[in-house]
């Protein structure tokens, strides 16, 4: 914990700076005591604020009437950066061209460790709920790349990492106990169960960088709103439950 004025900062990072020209943001923290020591996980803060913020601006563009890669492109005029990360990866995933039954696209930005992403998950869900993951398409601006290479491993490497924990992996106490024991009842995505992913980097002379960890936070977000753009269902709990894509008991308003 990093505590500063009584606040943690690295539980609100990602959500008290985001990038959109809203003029009025008010951000809450409240930090329960739970009896169970936690720490960082990849991405640090941003895993968690950046599926709470970009699920919620889904939420808040469809509310409105509005497209939800339009409502960000304009709120992000005045950051030509992420402009550039959003458009890259709108017209590389070709977001608004139409697809099959049962298939939908959700749009993500966000930006960490001074690095700018924005990505595209194209997905599906079966008649039992069960969600496939087709396509992630990834746009990043770390600024100078020495090695594009490693650039891609990283994201592809993120991507999976929280692909994984969206739709499989969660740590459950009983008795005070961790249930889980090893990878067979804390699995991974493994290779037949991923997706295409494309990488797609930004040229830049500026600075590098970050690359570890910023492909984490869009992921989980861009997934549960293309499962809202295939079904009409709210996601708002991690790890996915097929049963909530079932029953819509994940989608209560």
């Amino acid at each position: 914990m990093i505590n500063k004025e009584g606040v943690d900062s690295t539980s609100v990072e990602g959500a008290a700076d985001i990038l959109y020209g809203i003029p009025n943001l008010q951000v809450d923290l409240h930090t329960p005591k739970i009896g169970v020591p936690v720490q960082w996980w990849r991405s640090v803060g941003h895993s968690h604020t950046g599926f709470s913020v970009e699920s919620f601006f889904d939420e808040v563009a469809h509310a409105g009437g509005k497209d939800p890669y339009e409502l960000r492109r304009q709120l992000l005029a005045n950051q030509p950066r992420m402009s550039a990360v959003l458009n890259l990866v709108a017209e590389k995933a070709g977001w608004g061209k139409p697809l099959p039954p049962g298939r939908g696209r959700g749009i993500a930005t966000h930006f960490s460790f001074d690095s700018y992403v924005a990505q595209v998950v194209e997905a599906s869900v079966e008649k039992d709920g069960t969600v496939q993951v087709r396509r992630v398409v990834c746009a990043v601006d770390c600024g100078r790349v020495v090695n594009p290479d490693i650039v891609k491993a990283q994201m592809e490497g993120g991507i999976i990492f929280g692909l994984t924990a969206a739709l499989k992996t969660e740590i459950t106490l009983e008795n005070g106990r961790v249930q889980q024991k090893n990878f067979h009842d804390y699995q991974m995505l493994r290779m037949f169960e991923s997706p295409e992913i494309q990488v797609h980097i930004i040229p830049s002379e500026l600075s590098p960088t970050g690359v570890g960890e910023p492909s984490v936070p869009p992921v989980a977000p861009a997934l549960t709103n293309a499962i809202f753009a295939a079904t009409g269902k709210r996601v708002r709990r991690l790890p996915i439950r097929a049963a909530d894509l079932v029953t819509g008991s994940g989608a209560k308003p």
